[in-house]
């Protein structure tokens, strides 16, 4: 990218933009980041406030203390290590100010609505602990005949 300032006749150059933008291979498969997508990344930084995460090339993104979990008890940063991985979905990308936000809680909920959508329907009133309760009882009482 060229940069031309007219009045003072200047030219300025940077290398950074020869190189191409970051946001645009640290996704999977070194694709583009998308919002809905599901990440992973190393933790570098544990706050009070949240996590912090290093996706490819470098790229940031922080994960809110409440996005932490589900469960408001997992709700805790200082359960992460740093060094550790995790995947988490990604809520927003804002390219202008560059930075990427992300939440574990919003994928745990995703997983549970695949799960629910491929293994029971909503309309029974079965929860998602009832169906796979009932899948373990049964491989249970299986795995006992078997043995007999």
């Amino acid at each position: 990218m060229l940069d031309v300032v007219a009045e003072k006749e200047r030219v300025s150059l940077g290398i950074k933009q020869l190189a191409g933008d970051p946001l645009e291979k640290a996704g999977a498969g070194g694709g583009a980041v998308r919002k809905g997508q599901v990440v992973t990344g190393t933790v570098t930084e544990v706050n009070d406030g949240g996590i912090e995460v290093s996706l490819a090339d470098g790229v940031k993104a922080f994960i809110r203390r409440a996005d932490l979990a589900r469960d408001r008890a997992d709700q805790r940063p200082e359960r992460f290590g740093k060094g550790e991985k995790v995947d988490a979905l990604v809520t927003s990308v804002d390219k202008a100010s560059r930075k990427i936000s992300l939440s574990i809680k919003a994928r745990e909920i995703s997983e549970e609505k695949e799960a629910v959508a491929q293994y029971g329907s909503s309309d029974s009133g079965a929860s998602l602990g009832d169906i796979l309760g009932a899948a373990l009882k049964k491989a249970t009482k299986k795995d006992d005949a078997d043995e007999e």
